[in-house]
């Protein structure tokens, strides 16, 4: 994104950085977020476009704060390392211990990348699971509406021939699967771990943010990502 340039040593990533959900939808919200970061205008980058669903929003922009973090923990893994950071704390008063409910059901103390090791990794599980974050935004809708064109178009009335109108509509749903109901669930957790990193990173590593001449990039992502947690309500 051009708001946020980096310089050559900023390009190294923690990881991999994730494409945003693919289809017409997902190029068209992220050629969005580009466009209203790039005018350096956040308070309206973080706005709902008219007319969106807010699930494909929430969906494009969480991959988009997922390769933001990555970015910035990627400049400060040779300085945040387990000797150096052998808790994930954000200050005295604040400790981060890591379950996902799956494979660590008990929280558990581990070293602040561990923590952001485990973090990642949990994160890319969840964008990469399609019943959770669909990859083809915007095809459920268009599909459902090519299904209604071609049922009345051969005749296939819900009425006259329920077995053809339910086959049709569950290829659409396998094609393009629409958001679970927990989703904006997911959301938040997702969210809500990734400020524990920003956390960890103003406490703990700062002043090397400093020395390396990034904290104006540190300040206005951490802006970015706040101002959209707070207008999403997440």
């Amino acid at each position: 994104m051009s708001l946020f340039g980096l310089g050559n040593r900023n390009q190294k990533t923690f990881r991999p950085k994730k494409s945003a959900p693919s289809g017409s939808k997902g190029a068209q919200l992220q050629k969005h977020i580009d466009a209203t970061l790039g005018s350096g205008n956040l308070r309206e980058a973080v706005k709902l476009p008219p007319g969106e669903d807010i699930n494909e929003w929430l969906a494009v922009n969480t991959v988009d704060f997922f390769n933001q973090v990555n970015i910035l923990f990627g400049t400060l893994t040779e300085f945040c390392t387990p000797s150096n950071c052998p808790s994930m704390t954000a200050g005295p008063k604040y400790e981060y211990r890591w379950a996902d409910g799956v494979t660590i059901k008990k929280p558990i103390e581990v070293s602040a990348p561990k923590y952001v090791e485990y973090l990642m990794d949990w994160i890319e599980s969840q964008l990469d699971d399609e019943t959770i974050f669909p990859q083809r935004l915007g095809m459920f809708d268009i599909l459902i509406k090519l299904v209604g064109q071609l049922a009345e178009f051969s005749g296939l009335l819900f009425a006259n021939n329920m077995h053809h109108s339910t086959i049709l509509i569950n290829c659409c749903i396998a094609i393009g699967a629409p958001f679970p109901t927990n989703f904006r669930d997911v959301v938040k957790t997702i969210f809500k771990r990734l400020f524990r990193v920003y956390a960890h990173i103003y406490h703990s590593h700062f002043q090397k943010i400093v020395s390396l001449k990034e904290e104006a990039h540190l300040n206005t992502c951490f802006k970015h990502f706040v101002l959209f947690t707070w207008v999403s309500e997440l």
